[in-house]
């Protein structure tokens, strides 16, 4: 048999197992009309979520009721480009504390940007947030509305991890005393812990924990190995996913595996491997334009299980990569025949991922497997 015949059998064979996967998901869209959302999170009973859209509002979502009005009390947002209101997290005390974590944009008064972090109460009604408190901002402020970052996560023992980029100076990602393409950590109440890797070292922000980021685009706890893992957006190639470690210095721009967006190299970079910089657990050698990301532990679907799923925004697709220890592997891409950007995902407590796309009629997507997948 000749190679050109083994190629065409293997790309038949390839399309089929690609449409057998298609075939056996389900995807269910829960709520149109959303305004560019960003991202969500589970409410403590299950089904309801709070959304943010971009352009500044934070929204209740409800089974059979569907999307509430603007909760209030939200900061104000510079919502241009990357910029606006960003991520969204409970407390892990919520239930007592009722405090909402949001991390947003702000902008001086000639236009220059950056990434803000802090929260709120938020109102049996859920109708407000109250007594907000701004816990760090991202100064100085540098960004023209690129390269913001920001996720939110906590971790198992209730620390924070807030994720910021570099604001496209990407020098600053090695500067120890700015905050821009670094990933921060904080205690539940927004001061800084002990044990952090610069505490009380001059001349480096305390807050830090790791650096040489550009621009992350996903935040998540490991539920198996129990260790933050970050996934950011490449220049042209290169993005990537990382398995954080305290006060590890991730190479941006030194090291990266793409190239600028001319097409030269990246301006201070050495190459892919540079002493004293970590590698990526997982890249990508052209950039899907990855967004956020959500680990699948859940019994629901088996054939899921140790799994990673991360948004694709420039290739419209959910990705499903297999997670083994520190070893990932790319196994689908889902969603792709809807050609819509795939801003966020998160497992529910019911074990369907819960999407959001990146539309002006943005949706929220339930997806799951179908029975006679062998559920």
């Amino acid at each position: 048999m000749s190679r050109f015949v083994k190629y065409i059998l293997l790309a038949v064979a390839l399309t089929l197992s690609q449409g057998a996967v298609a075939q056996k998901l389900t995807v269910e869209e829960l709520q149109k009309g959303l305004d560019h959302p960003w991202a969500l999170a589970f409410m403590p009973d299950g089904e309801s979520m709070l959304i943010t859209e971009r352009a500044g509002q934070l929204r209740l979502w409800q089974p059979g009721k569907g999307l509430s009005q603007p909760v209030s009390g939200v900061p104000k947002v510079w919502a241009q480009r990357q910029g606006g209101l960003l991520d969204v997290a409970l407390a892990p005390d919520f239930e007592q504390s009722h405090r909402v974590w949001l991390t947003w944009t702000e902008a001086d008064s000639e236009g220059r940007a950056g990434a803000a972090v802090g929260y709120g109460t938020l109102s049996p009604d859920s109708r407000q947030l109250t007594n907000f408190r701004v816990v760090l901002r991202q100064q100085p402020w540098l960004s023209s509305g690129a390269n913001l970052g920001s996720r939110l996560a906590f971790d198992d023992k209730g620390y924070l991890y807030v994720t910021f980029g570099d604001n496209f100076h990407a020098e600053t990602a090695q500067d120890p005393a700015s905050l821009t393409g670094k990933v921060i950590r904080l205690n539940a109440d927004g001061s800084v812990p002990k044990d952090n890797p610069f505490v009380g070292k001059a001349g480096a922000r305390s807050e830090v924990w790791t650096s040489g980021m550009r621009n992350p685009q996903g935040l998540a706890l490991n539920p198996w190995t129990h260790e933050m893992w970050e996934s950011e957006h490449g220049p042209r190639g290169g993005d990537e996913v990382n398995i954080l470690s305290k006060g590890k210095n991730y190479g941006w721009p030194l090291a990266t595996w793409g190239i600028d967006y001319s097409g030269e190299k990246v301006p201070g970079s050495k190459g892919g491997r540079v002493a004293g910089t970590e590698q990526p657990a997982f890249w990508w050698k052209v950039s899907p334009a990855i967004s956020g990301m959500a680990f699948y532990n859940s019994p629901r679907f088996p054939q899921w299980k140790n799994s990673l799923f991360i948004g694709a925004l420039k290739q419209q697709s959910l990705i499903h990569l297999k997670v083994d220890g520190s070893n990932i592997e790319e196994k689908e891409r889902l969603l792709a025949d809807r050609k819509e950007r795939i801003r966020d995902v998160r497992t529910g407590p019911d074990g369907y991922l819960y999407v959001l796309t990146d539309e002006n009629d943005g949706k929220l997507l339930k997806v799951g497997l179908a029975e006679s997948s062998g559920q």
